[in-house]
């Protein structure tokens, strides 16, 4: 279930959360979706999808306060191919991941492990391509009113 929240307008862009009826920091926010929690941010006077906006705000706020885990050559790239660079580093990852388990299922099959063990670590393979599969889709750039626009043409 996604969890509902409505940004307040005016200089405090205040977050209010309507499962727990309270207003929340965008560092609350940060823990809701590390604990697996999806989100979507509403503009509370024009129902605007400003989920995008909002995370990218906190990912600022973390990277401000250094907790970020994002390089600025990672950054650089995001901003000069747009999501390709993401799905690409996605990408990546997953197969730095692949490599990781399959030394670690032919390490485990020369110790003799046993086949709950083999089954239990597909599963969480499977568990986790699911999950980058899932990440690099949400992430791609969608179309639709408001999502995309055409650069404006200027005349002389």
């Amino acid at each position: 279930m996604i969890r509902l929240i409505k940004r307040y307008g005016g200089a405090s862009r205040k977050l209010y959360d309507t499962e727990e009826s309270r207003y929340v920091s965008l560092e609350e926010l940060s823990a809701f979706i590390r604990a697996g929690q999806e989100l979507r941010v509403v503009d509370s006077v024009s129902g605007e999808d400003v989920t995008a906006q909002t995370l990218a705000q906190s990912i600022y706020e973390d990277h401000r306060r250094g907790d970020s885990l994002l390089s600025g050559d990672f950054l650089h790239q995001i901003i000069r191919r747009g999501g390709q660079a993401f799905s690409e580093g996605v990408e990546q990852v997953q197969a730095g991941v692949d490599r990781v388990v399959r030394s670690s299922v032919e390490r485990l099959a020369q110790v003799g492990a046993t086949p709950e063990d083999l089954a239990l670590l597909k599963r969480r393979l499977a568990e986790l391509e699911a999950a980058l599969a899932d990440l690099e889709v949400r992430d791609r750039p969608r179309s639709g009113p408001g999502r995309s626009r055409a650069p404006r043409k200027t005349t002389p």
